[in-house]
């Protein structure tokens, strides 16, 4: 079951990537918790307490900017028969409209996340983004 499990939430995790960068707002809410706690700050975003709350400021943020994100080398560990953890490398560029004040950001670092398995699926309860390096333009 373990396999299972840690496949499940590669899968998960390559939802969210797909789902952030196509905007599908509704779908990627569905991913995680409805208690998700995300945290952002390091972004110069902030702390967001639910679900909704989360991609609402993504929407906010992120409408109208072309966005390609990568996952790479998951760390997944099962921490209990209903939790997990895990560790991404993340690479991500990002784009934006003409007249925007940056132009173009591609940026390095990890998503450090938790876990929960709800009605059978995996979701994602927690995440934070530490980056080690950006480019901006």
């Amino acid at each position: 079951m373990e396999h299972d499990d840690i496949e499940a939430i590669k899968q998960l995790k390559a939802r969210y990537f797909r789902f952030l960068d196509t905007k599908e707002w509704v779908a990627l809410q569905q991913l995680f918790v409805d208690d998700a706690t995300v945290d952002m700050r390091t972004e110069g975003g902030k702390e967001t307490r639910t679900a909704a709350a989360f991609i609402e400021t993504l929407q906010s943020n992120l409408e109208g900017v072309t966005t390609v994100h990568h996952g790479h080398t998951p760390e997944i560990e099962l921490t209990s028969s209903n939790t997990a953890s895990g560790i991404w490398a993340m690479e991500d560029e990002l784009w934006w409209p003409e007249g925007a004040p940056l132009r173009h950001m591609h940026g390095f670092g990890h998503y450090h996340e938790t876990y929960r398995s709800v009605d059978g699926g995996w979701r994602i309860a927690g995440m934070a983004l530490t980056r080690l390096h950006r480019h901006l333009e």
